[in-house]
């Protein structure tokens, strides 16, 4: 009887312990089971732009490691909203949706736009920061300026009629144009485009003729001698344009400007899920032949852990909407 009684209480510890590491063995389970199909990859701008460069840079990577495709889709309208909104409302929250984060639909827009079709600190999780940079004022050869102040001196010309291009109302473009407006007192036209492709097009067409842009899509041009670099807008020089003062050499005081972009998915997707995909990322970044790559972008290779993006991506609402706010910026 005693040792029946015995068999059955070790048959029930033993099954409870089973069961109890079975549910412990769950999240690693939901790690190791992904990814089991395509991933979507959503950049919230037109093809041809920094934003899109970067995610075709990370897509061939994703895809070795992952052992899945990646599949890139380029949504772009409303300052990245319409992309970055697919992802924060309508994907699944499975992780096979991800978002291409730009600091304009992630912490701008919500000041910019009277409403707004996600709420990007509540219906995204953040993955990784993955840029920081800073941009290069550009102008025409066909203006004939070679310096800040001559484009200064332009601006402030009676009937001036110089505009300055952007990747859409809200992109680090936009507001680096806004702020310079701001702090030298002068007005050019703020020219929104559905993303820097079309917007440099058009720098190299004539159409516009100035531009605050990201240093690596703009590069070969400038090597090229089709955009004359006046400034860039970081604290220090770039080494891509180690001859191009900062906007303070320049001559215009606390002036810097630097923008950003991280991986995102829908809140909600297992945690499991964005720490994979997040050591998968920075696996992806300490990798000596694509730090190469990413840094002729013309950002440094950041990385770090969800957490850090998301405190990024908090602290870069406050301050970038009292920009917003302090320069006057409207929709067009």
């Amino acid at each position: 009887m005693k040792r029946s009684i015995f068999a059955k209480n070790l048959a029930a510890i033993s099954f409870g312990l089973t069961t109890l590491a079975t549910f412990t063995a769950l999240p690693a389970l939901a790690q190791d089971a992904y990814p089991g199909k395509p991933i979507r990859f959503v950049v919230p701008y037109p093809p041809g732009g920094p934003t899109d460069l970067m995610a075709r840079l990370l897509q061939v990577e994703l895809h070795t490691r992952l052992g899945v495709p990646i599949v890139i889709e380029n949504k772009s309208g409303a300052g990245g909203n319409l992309g970055s909104a697919d992802v924060a409302r309508q994907a699944p929250a499975d992780g096979y949706s991800l978002l291409l984060a730009a600091s304009g639909p992630m912490a701008v827009n919500a000041t910019l736009y009277h409403s707004m079709p996600f709420n990007p600190l509540t219906d995204l999780a953040p993955v990784i920061q993955i840029s920081s940079f800073p941009l290069v004022l550009e102008v025409s050869p066909k203006l004939g300026i070679k310096s800040v102040r001559e484009l200064v001196d332009a601006a402030k010309a009676p009937k001036s009629a110089l505009s300055f291009a952007s990747a859409g109302n809200g992109t680090p473009q936009h507001l680096a144009g806004e702020l310079f407006n701001s702090q030298m007192n002068v007005k050019m036209t703020h020219i929104p485009y559905r993303g820097a492709g079309p917007a440099l097009n058009d720098m190299l067409g004539g159409q516009v003729n100035v531009m605050f842009d990201i240093l690596g899509s703009s590069l070969p041009y400038i090597q090229a001698g089709k955009l004359v670099p006046l400034a860039v807008t970081s604290a220090k020089r770039s080494p891509l344009l180690p001859d191009v003062p900062t906007m303070l050499e320049a001559g215009i005081p606390g002036y810097e400007f630097t923008g950003w972009h991280g991986i995102a998915v829908r809140a909600g997707t297992p945690a499991a899920i964005i720490d994979k995909l997040n050591t998968t990322l920075n696996l992806i970044f300490r990798e000596p032949e694509f730090r190469k790559k990413w840094e002729a972008l013309g950002t440094p290779v950041v990385g770090g852990t969800p957490a850090q993006f998301g405190d990024l991506v908090h602290k870069e609402s406050v301050r970038l909407g009292q920009l917003v706010r302090d320069s006057g910026v409207t929709l067009d």
